[in-house]
């Protein structure tokens, strides 16, 4: 670990901000649905407490039969859920229906609002989905954004959902504005599709490079993933594990969860000092970060729902990406 030990890792406080609202699962076999507690970046914030980390949500949720649900799931995965979080007139769900290979996609019911933060002792943000595009909440996003920066690190995830979001041209200067405040960024094959029609990932990638993320990763399924280190200009591919998929729901935030624990483990974030050891860093340094990403979403696949990996988890032999 540079400059860190595992401990000072596993203390550092992360505070993720988004919705946390219930899926709705609705099979391609006309079977009974099932609910889950969900939301891109409530699943985050779940999988960094899974793996270890002190781990805070700002969310927005009501005092209904579905924010009891979710505060219970929150408190049982020791996810702090910070004040003002239950204000919501109600609690936002998202219905995800499955086609028959397991992959998802989404209708919501979401409101979102975001208050003041208190940002004391905190080492990293993470934000993406809805949360940074759909007002009144989304402005506030983009401001605390641009105020953490000082004290900490920042990660974003488009997870771009076009029924909430509307058409790509008028979201897509706002994700630019969050990519440019983030120091790594994670984006699936299919957000990368609606925001630029058929551009190769590779020039996005390396146009959001040049925007300020130090390290930027687009997930691509099966096919693995596309990985490039903005300040040595390299780009290169991370293989897939082959995995027999159950549903893909909460893969990719399973992915996020992995790739920020492990670049926290390596103190590659948490603090402006890790900024610049992630600005400095190569390929091999991220290398351990990326297959626990790559490992936390082959799990994840593998189980219905948005299922949270532990480290113990991970030491299973087919939770590990080959090579």
């Amino acid at each position: 670990m540079s400059g860190r030990t595992l401990l000072e890792a596993h203390h550092t406080t992360v505070l993720t901000v988004g919705e946390a609202l219930l899926d709705v699962v609705v099979p391609h076999d006309g079977g009974a649905s099932t609910a889950h507690v969900g939301g891109s970046p409530a699943n985050v914030a779940v999988g960094l407490a899974a793996l270890d980390h002190d781990s805070r949500l700002t969310a927005y949720l009501g005092h209904d039969e579905d924010g009891e649900r979710i505060r219970e799931h929150l408190l049982d995965a020791d996810v702090v859920l910070t004040p003002g979080s239950d204000t919501a007139p109600r609690t936002s769900r998202a219905t995800a229906h499955l086609d028959a290979d397991g992959v998802a996609t989404y209708d919501f019911d979401l409101a979102w609002q975001v208050g003041p933060q208190d940002l004391h002792g905190i080492g990293h943000v993470h934000t993406g989905s809805v949360a940074a595009t759909l007002e009144p909440g989304a402005s506030a996003v983009l401001d605390l954004l641009s105020t953490v920066r000082a004290t900490a690190t920042v990660s974003y995830d488009p997870n771009c959902r076009p029924t909430i979001m509307g058409p790509a041209h008028d979201v897509r200067s706002r994700i630019e504005e969050c990519i440019g405040r983030s120091d790594v960024v994670k984006a699936s094959l299919e957000d990368v599709v609606w925001l630029y029609d058929d551009a190769p990932v590779v020039e996005v990638v390396e146009l959001w490079g040049r925007l300020g993320p130090e390290l930027v990763v687009v997930t691509r399924g099966g096919e693995g993933a596309v990985i490039h280190l903005s300040a040595r200009d390299l780009t290169v591919e991370l293989d897939a594990v082959a995995v027999e998929v159950v549903d893909t729901v909460g893969a990719g935030d399973s992915f996020m969860a992995g790739l920020l624990s492990g670049l926290l483990d390596a103190g590659l974030l948490g603090s402006p000092a890790a900024r610049e050891r992630l600005r400095r860093a190569d390929l091999e340094d991220v290398s351990d970060a990326l297959r626990r990403a790559v490992a936390c979403a082959s799990w994840t696949v593998a189980r219905a729902g948005a299922a949270a990996p532990t480290r113990a988890d991970l030491t299973e032999p087919e939770a590990h990406p080959a090579g």
